[in-house]
């Protein structure tokens, strides 16, 4: 885990779908339709000035790890992030279709 990270415990409505979550610290993107916001710099900190919708791209392996990738629809911004375990499986493999 990076030195710049920082755990931050935070529910959320998420901007695409309006699904209600509940984050744990780690969450980072909505489960349901997998779309995040561009709110950090470094994870965790949330000191972006963007504050837009991160639509998901794609998903790659990253050594032992799933990661989804996110770009931010309004200024290009592109965040990897790992898949959760609670992620919508179907939303997953349309994504890696995609590829």
């Amino acid at each position: 885990m990076s030195l710049q990270f920082r755990r931050t415990v935070e529910n959320f409505i998420c901007g695409h779908c309006g699904q209600s979550i509940i984050g744990n610290g780690y969450t980072n993107h909505c489960p349901a339709c997998l779309y995040s916001r561009h709110v950090d710099v470094h994870p965790g900190d949330r000191a972006s000035a963007c504050g837009a919708l991160m639509e998901p791209l794609r998903v790659e392996m990253r050594g032992q790890d799933w990661m989804l990738v996110h770009h931010c629809v309004k200024c290009g911004f592109e965040r990897r992030n790992k898949v959760a375990q609670n992620d919508d499986a179907s939303m997953l493999l349309k994504l890696n279709k995609l590829t």
